[in-house]
């Protein structure tokens, strides 16, 4: 019985292969994939004026700065006022953009607390640049508590660095 399985199972394993891959008539797939050239533009034109909005410092979009916060606290810090006022002139100057606040933290504290945290550290910086003069519907507030940090770090420097608000155009 087992030499007839040993004699058995090379065979059906070559019948099976055969029938498997088969033989495939050749299809002019290729011809779905040209391209053809009929000497115009593809895609609508974009203007050559148009400024690409990058990264800056941190996750904020290039033109405006981060603000940075002291350890359990959402109070725009003193030094980091000239960067409100830099965000708040950009968005002036940029008023079809609107912008996300993102309130970060970092990783000591709850989730919880620090997503409330957050949501405190996004609510004082809007509040500082509507009192500037920015309109407040074209600005919005997320938190990310500890979810989105920039440096994984155990020390002081890694933990500073994650205590902050993002400004980010919305697009």
């Amino acid at each position: 019985m087992i030499k007839n399985v040993k004699t058995l199972l090379p065979v059906l394993l070559c019948v099976s292969v055969m029938t498997l891959t088969g033989c495939g008539t050749k299809k002019d797939t290729d011809g779905a994939l040209k391209v053809e050239n009929q000497g115009e533009a593809m895609g609508a034109e974009e203007s050559l004026d148009s400024k690409p909005l990058g990264i800056s410092e941190g996750r904020t979009t290039e033109g405006m700065l981060p603000v940075y916060y002291n350890f359990d606290s959402s109070d725009v810090r003193t030094d980091q006022i000239s960067r409100v006022e830099v965000n708040a002139e950009f968005s002036k100057n940029n008023a079809d953009l609107d912008i996300r606040i993102e309130g970060n933290c970092d990783p000591r504290g709850t989730n919880e607390y620090n997503m409330a945290l957050g949501e405190r550290r996004a609510l004082s910086a809007k509040k500082y640049m509507v009192n500037l003069g920015v309109s407040e519907n074209k600005l919005t507030t997320v938190s990310y508590g500890e979810e989105r940090m920039l440096l994984h770090g155990h020390d002081e420097l890694s933990w500073a660095q994650n205590r902050r608000a993002d400004f980010v155009v919305l697009q």
